[in-house]
């Protein structure tokens, strides 16, 4: 399956390594907030931590790289008449769910922005914008989203380009949030994106009877330890949450399930009702 996100490092970079700052004219009395800057800026761009975190990112496959897949494979089923209309709401304290309900509604935003009216297009972004500023994002992924909203709601913006910039916007949520509330957030907000997208694909494939698609397309135990390392990651929200309980355990699950050799049609069931099960409760 193919990786994406390698333009989250150059898209970070380019904001590391552009024209030099003009040398500031001397002022009598500096001021300490002023002295602090630079150290600042260092810390939430620093080229090596934001390698690192580009690596780390581009283990996950997105939605849209999922559908491109399903096509690869021809497997004749578009995800995006399988995204259920629902509401997801942010309105919960614990912000590891919170985080998993950016993934779930970004994922759905992806796979029908070509297609969905314009007012579903607004009211999830609408969402996610809520979420994320919950979750800390600063200015940077707030105007974005704020950009978006603006060109959907006045019909100025090309389905396609569109689809493009949101299945990136993880590029821009990265420094972002990884600065303001953890290096937990963006891992968190992308095991969403994939439960949702591995419940549509499982779903799929069982719809049009392609077991032997299930391999390629859902075998993917490293994306599974990946995840599984956030969640069960020391100094996480210990406090019983129903959501991220019943991620952890589908999670284990589908460890389990991803190790075997070969997926076979029982192992495509679990895989979907397990999925399903951390949905519904959102």
């Amino acid at each position: 399956m193919q990786i994406r996100h390698l333009g989250l490092l150059a898209l970070v970079l380019a904001a590391c390594g552009g024209e030099p700052a003009p040398t500031p004219a001397p002022a009598p009395t500096p001021a300490p907030a002023a002295e602090a800057a630079p150290a600042d800026v260092e810390k939430k761009f620093d080229p090596a931590t934001l390698q690192a975190a580009a690596e780390q990112v581009a283990l996950v496959p997105s939605p849209a790289e999922m559908q491109r897949s399903l096509d690869k494979a021809s497997v004749n089923k578009a995800l995006a008449g399988m995204v259920k209309d629902r509401d997801i709401k942010m309105d919960v304290e614990n912000k590891d769910q919170i985080a998993v309900r950016c993934g779930v509604v970004l994922a759905d935003l992806v796979l029908t922005v070509k297609d969905a009216p314009k007012e579903k297009i607004v009211a999830r972004l609408d969402r996610l914008a809520e979420g994320l500023n919950k979750l800390g994002a600063g200015t940077d992924v707030q105007s974005t989203i704020t950009d978006m909203k603006t060109r959907v709601q006045n019909d100025a913006v090309n389905r396609e380009e569109l689809l493009k910039e949101m299945d990136e916007l993880s590029g821009v949520m990265v420094p972002e949030l990884e600065y303001e509330a953890g290096e937990w957030v963006v891992p968190l907000i992308q095991a969403g994106s994939w439960l949702e997208g591995a419940h549509l694909v499982s779903g799929a494939l069982k719809e049009v009877s392609r077991v032997d698609a299930a391999d390629n397309l859902l075998k993917q135990p490293a994306v599974v330890d990946y995840f599984i390392k956030y969640v069960d990651r020391e100094g996480a929200n210990k406090a019983p949450d129903e959501v991220v309980g019943k991620l952890r355990e589908t999670l284990n699950t589908l460890k389990g399930v991803t190790a075997k050799p070969t997926l076979a049609a029982e192992d495509l069931d679990t895989i979907h009702s397990s999925t399903g099960a951390v949905l519904t409760l959102l």
